[in-house]
């Protein structure tokens, strides 16, 4: 599926901004991200701990989609840091989570530091077929948004 760069660009940069609207937590990261359809149309979107502490930004956004019946082979989902492949939590992690879900593209801005874990999303959406595209010239903008956890002044 061939995206054009621009669109890849303004719907990373609204997940970057929806993760500014996390509550803040010291031993966690702030993440949006949303899912858009091949058309290019909005179908879901949430952050981290948007409507539990243990949530995070993917699971928010797939969750609303559950039960709808929409085919998510040609979706995209945007998130401002790489999905999880680890979690201290019970849930399936991000990575699991997108998988399952038929979502064949992630757009990410950074990979996520290694403050909490070894996390292994891009290779493992990778190694399972999903294309995965970074954005690191958005980055900065995730470190300043994540500051409580990587010490970014």
């Amino acid at each position: 599926m061939t995206v054009p760069f621009a669109l890849d660009r303004r719907w990373l940069q609204d997940a970057i901004d929806l993760s500014r609207r996390c509550p803040p937590k010291a031993t966690a990261y702030a993440v949006g991200a949303i899912v858009v359809d091949r058309d290019g149309m909005e179908l879901a979107r949430g952050y981290s701990r948007e409507t539990d502490a243990h949530v995070h930004a993917e699971e928010s956004a797939l969750i609303k989609l559950q039960g709808t019946g929409i085919d998510l082979s040609g979706a995209t989902i945007y998130s401002s840091l790489e999905p999880c492949s680890v979690r201290s939590h019970q849930s399936p992690t991000c990575t699991q989570l997108i998988r399952a879900s038929g979502i064949r593209r992630v757009v990410l801005a950074m990979r996520e530091p290694p403050f909490f874990v070894d996390c292994q999303g891009v290779e493992l959406l990778e190694a399972a077929g999903v294309e995965v595209v970074e954005m690191p010239d958005l980055a900065d903008q995730v470190r300043v948004i994540n500051a409580h956890v990587m010490g970014v002044p």
